[in-house]
């Protein structure tokens, strides 16, 4: 099943800037690894990965501005999708 990575929110911002993902398309993950490191209301912080599995697909790439709840990446934790 295909589990989505979002931006959360930190602080009052409503945006952030991805500064540099950790892994790329097709890299293992683990639950609660950072998977990406974001700039946000003037602060730096990790995106942790929800779900253990592949790392699918990146929807946001590096110097992107996102909003907050976006999906930024897709994780593929290899349990079969809900019918």
């Amino acid at each position: 099943m295909l589990v989505e990575v979002l931006l959360p929110q930190w602080g009052m911002g409503m945006k952030g800037v991805i500064v540099n993902w950790f892994k790329g398309e097709g890299d293992t993950v683990e639950a609660g690894e950072p998977l990406a490191e974001v700039e946000a209301a003037k602060a730096t912080s990790d995106v942790e990965a929800p779900a253990s599995g592949v790392l699918h697909k990146i929807l946001a790439e590096v110097d992107e501005t996102v909003e907050v709840r976006s999906v930024i990446a897709v994780i593929d934790d290899g349990s079969p999708a809900a019918q």
